[in-house]
Formats: C-alpha cells, sequence, structure tokens
C-alpha cells in the first residue's frame, strides 16, 4: 500500500480534499448513532447520557404514524423515480433529435431554470396557483363556472401535485445528463442505420434507448438507495404543517422533524435516521447484484 501511494502520490494529493470532505462530513458524524441507543440529553453530551437500548426505535415503531410516514415515502420516491425516468429519458430524446441548435439551447436552457430555484421559491408559486381566493386556477375555474377547489384541503390531490412539482424542478437537471451520455454514443451507429433504412423510430428504439441504459442503471441505483429519505424541502416547503394532508404528504423525514422540533427527541431522530440508512443499504446492495447478475459492467460496484 505504501508503495502504491509512493508512486501515485500526485495522484492521491489531487483526490485529498475529497477524501478530507468525505471523512469530515460523513464519517466523523457517525460516532452521533450513539444517540440513538441513548436517553440522550445536551447537559451529559453523549458519552454521558444514559443507555436506553432500543427504546428510541420503539418510540417510532410503535407510533400510530410509523406505517403511515413508512408508506408515503416509498409511495412516493417510487413515483418520482418512476414517472420522472419516463419524463426526463423521453424529453432528452426528443430536444436530441431537434435539428435546430438554436431551439436545442433554448428548450435545455428553459428546462433547467427550476433546477436552481429552492423549494421556496416554489412553494410561492404553488399558493399562487392554487389558493383558494386568489390562485390562478381557481380564477380560471370561475370564470368558466366551475366549483372551485380548496387545493389546500384536498386530499387527493397532493400526491400528483407533488409529483409534478418535483418534475417541473428536477426534469432539467436529469435531461442535461442524459443528453450527455447520448452525445457519448458512437454516430457512427447512427450513420450505418440510416444506409439500412433506418428511420428516427428505429434508431431511437435500436440505438439511443440502449446506449442509455448503462447512465439510467446507474441513476437507477442511486434513487433507488434513498428511496427511503424523503425529500424533506420538497414536502415541507408545499406542504408545511397543514395537518390536513398528512395522511398523503408525511413522510419519515418531516414527522421526525416535528418530532425533533416539538418534543426534543434527538434519540429518537438519530434511531429513524439509522433505520432509513440500513434499510437503504440492503436495498441498494439487492438491487446492485440483480443488475450485477445481468450485466457486470453497468452495475455500481
Amino acid at each position: 500500500m505504501w508503495n502504491e501511494l509512493v508512486r501515485n502520490k500526485m495522484l492521491y494529493m489531487m483526490t485529498l480534499p475529497g477524501i478530507i470532505f468525505f471523512l469530515v462530513f460523513n464519517y466523523a458524524p457517525l460516532y452521533g448513532l450513539l444517540i440513538a441507543f441513548k436517553s440522550f440529553n445536551i447537559q451529559d453530551g453523549i458519552l454521558g447520557s444514559p443507555w436506553s437500548g432500543f427504546k428510541n426505535f420503539e418510540f417510532y415503531f410503535k407510533s400510530i404514524y410509523a406505517a403511515q410516514t413508512t408508506f408515503n415515502t416509498l409511495y412516493l420516491n417510487f413515483m418520482f423515480i418512476v414517472i420522472g425516468l419516463v419524463v426526463q429519458v423521453s424529453i432528452a430524446i426528443m430536444i436530441n433529435e431537434i435539428a435546430n441548435k438554436a431551439w436545442k439551447k433554448w428548450f435545455q436552457s428553459a428546462l433547467f431554470f427550476p433546477f436552481f430555484l429552492s423549494w421556496i421559491v416554489v412553494s410561492a408559486l404553488a399558493y399562487n396557483l392554487l389558493s383558494d381566493k386568489f390562485g390562478m386556477l381557481n380564477s380560471l375555474l370561475r370564470s368558466m363556472d366551475i366549483p372551485t377547489v380548496a387545493w389546500y384541503n384536498e386530499v387527493d390531490y397532493w400526491r400528483f401535485i407533488l409529483v409534478l412539482a418535483y418534475l417541473w424542478k428536477t426534469t432539467g437537471f436529469y435531461v442535461i445528463i442524459y443528453l450527455a451520455a447520448i452525445v457519448g454514443i458512437d454516430s457512427e451507429l447512427y450513420e450505418a442505420a440510416r444506409i439500412d433504412g433506418a428511420n428516427r423510430f428505429k434508431t431511437i428504439f435500436h440505438i439511443t434507448l440502449p446506449g442509455l441504459i448503462p447512465t439510467i442503471v446507474i441513476l437507477l441505483l442511486l434513487s433507488i438507495g434513498r428511496i427511503f429519505y424523503g425529500d424533506f424541502q420538497m414536502i415541507y416547503a408545499l406542504v408545511g404543517d397543514n395537518g390536513i394532508l398528512y395522511p398523503v404528504t408525511d413522510i419519515i423525514d418531516t414527522y421526525v422533524f416535528r418530532a425533533l422540533r416539538v418534543q426534543g427527541e434527538f434519540g429518537m431522530a438519530t434511531a429513524v435516521g439509522l433505520y432509513q440508512a440500513i434499510l437503504g443499504l440492503i436495498l441498494i446492495t439487492i438491487t446492485n447484484g440483480i443488475v450485477k447478475k445481468y450485466d457486470k459492467d453497468i452495475a455500481l460496484y
């Protein structure tokens, strides 16, 4: 190992900032996982606080919200992954097929712009769109003599609204990734296909989509690894403390945040974070194993 470090010392020096970052922000905080097994109080600190075994885990799993928040987290993330994948790949392919470079750049920029907006800004836009009295949607419904909808009181619509908000904000980022992958596909394959008489649809299905599979699999594996983590910023910005919408929008992260903010349950918050991490690791390991059996070259590791 020492010989390897000496022989490639410049390369390892280049990776040193990244290594330090992960050590400080990813590995050093693992010490705090002890809080999950302790009755933590700030005065005694982590080591001084008494051990509590698995009581912090019981606090969450015995609550009436454990099953609901876990289901909502998995369901919403599943919708984000599946619908997002179809929409992102489809839009990337459509933009790639645009012949005019100016229009292609315009569409890329227009799609990418929402990614730079914070969820607070998106929540303000959503409120102006969905507000009961002054929202654009209800104003449009009133102009057509159609009964208005109290959007922030209607549980049935909000999973669909969250999926739309997620797609609007994040699609541009993933489209750029897929476009970069399409650019990396050998152009000679397209030329050979055109010589053989293949039209655009055949080149898409037989060249573009197969060429995107490695990128799709890697992004899919990374998404599955975080499927037990909800997008706290999105949910809390759009829904906030609206208890009416909790049955369909309350995820593990927002529930833990409320428990930490209202009750000061540091131990429970840490225990649930550990629970999410372990399940995410198990899930991504199983999924990566399945992918590796199919094709080792497109597996994550």
